[in-house]
């Protein structure tokens, strides 16, 4: 006789992590949710009251390979974060509000604590962004995954008035882009990064250039939330298009929201490299081009905005605590 258990899936343990995760999950609660978690379908009423023309946005993501640091110091709090402010900047760079973030989680043999710390992470960014965790999927797949490792996924709604949709359209030559700082390498380049950094070092390992920070604090550190910067700065005057950096870097994804015949150019010495970046470059002796398609380099979101208006887009992004970059301009 061979029961479920013993091919490798408890019952028992995805009943205590949904027990473990509802109240994570109950906290980011807005006033649309109309079910709680369990039911086979999430149901979110939206209020339209508002808005004249309302359009639905979405995304899905994931975090790579940020993940393999993850299990390597066994700190499973922060990737949640990563994945649903990726989500959410995703969409808010459309000029989107998110309404709710969905979730899949699979493993091989599930440990609540990590499932728990995982969907943790995921509460604590839905509640500073003001969406709701509505629901999600936990599998476990025995034989598919390694011992101790997951993998996740991230699908989120907003929504925008049609009017408001930023989508570049309005980009002329000599607007200005704009520069906001990342925290790191967010959630892309992490194959380059480890390759290089760990044939040298282990996680724990604080190199000088680090300034006392180890390596799998820096790797780990999580990818920030723009859409509050993004709402100060529509808020505060045009911005024809924004773009998120992630893989593709500065040129691939300011070149995904240009009109044809324009392009960006970047001033690259307009801003500091971070030690991380620094470190990698000079450690993996990794070729210029390489840098600036793989990583954002300390720039996780560019917004461009007309001339006229960068004073006042500046003004407001500086009063929500950014430090805006004129990091180039379009011809």
């Amino acid at each position: 006789m061979v029961t479920y258990k013993e091919a490798g899936v408890d019952i028992a343990a995805g009943e205590e992590t949904v027990r473990r995760i509802k109240p994570l999950v109950r906290r980011t609660f807005t006033p649309g949710v109309l079910t709680d978690i369990g039911a086979f379908g999430a149901f979110f009423e939206v209020d339209w009251a508002s808005m004249q023309a309302p359009v639905m946005v979405s995304s899905v993501d994931g975090v790579g390979t940020k993940l393999k640091v993850a299990f390597a110091m066994n700190r499973h709090n922060t990737v949640g974060q990563d994945l649903v402010n990726h989500c959410v900047n995703d969409i808010a760079v459309c000029g989107a509000r998110p309404l709710y973030f969905m979730d899949y989680f699979s493993t091989g043999t599930l440990s609540p604590d990590v499932a728990v710390s995982v969907v943790e992470g995921f509460s604590t960014a839905c509640v500073e962004n003001g969406c709701a965790l509505i629901g999600g999927e936990t599998a476990e797949m025995p034989d598919i995954y390694t011992e101790g490792e997951y993998d996740l996924a991230g699908m989120i709604t907003g929504v925008v008035e049609k009017s408001r949709i930023v989508d570049g359209a309005g980009v002329k030559r000599g607007h200005i882009a704009i520069g906001l700082p990342s925290t790191g390498l967010h959630t892309n380049g992490y194959s380059l990064a480890r390759k290089v950094l760990f044939e040298h070092f282990s996680v724990h390992d604080t190199p000088d250039q680090l300034e006392g920070t180890s390596v799998g604090n820096a790797l780990l550190a999580v990818h920030r939330s723009y859409l509050h910067a993004i709402q100060a700065a529509m808020s505060a005057g045009e911005v024809a298009a924004m773009a998120h950096i992630t893989g593709g870097g500065i040129p691939g994804n300011t070149a995904r929201v240009l009109p044809g015949g324009l392009k960006l150019d970047v001033d690259y010495g307009a801003w500091e490299r971070p030690p991380l970046f620094q470190l990698i470059q000079t450690l993996g002796q990794v070729p210029e081009e390489d840098m600036r398609s793989a990583l954002n380099l300390g720039i996780g979101l560019v917004l461009i905005v007309s001339p006229a208006d960068v004073p006042a887009v500046e003004s407001a992004l500086s009063s929500v605590g950014e430090e805006p970059i004129r990091i180039g301009s379009v011809r």
